[in-house]
């Protein structure tokens, strides 16, 4: 991975928050010798805050 760059939004549409994600991301493979794969698969994870009470 060459470079990765996020950028998360939250909008609110009367009751419904919503979120936005943005994933900027760039990978470079190279090899003297042979097959070079340059993966861009990104992996995300969400977690929901414990509401306070």
């Amino acid at each position: 991975m060459t470079r990765s760059q996020v950028k998360t939004y939250k909008y609110r549409a009367g009751k419904n928050t919503f979120i936005i994600i943005n994933i900027f991301q760039s990978a470079t493979a190279a090899a003297a010798n042979g097959n070079v794969i340059a993966s861009n698969a990104a992996n995300v994870q969400i977690w929901r805050k414990p509401r306070q009470r």
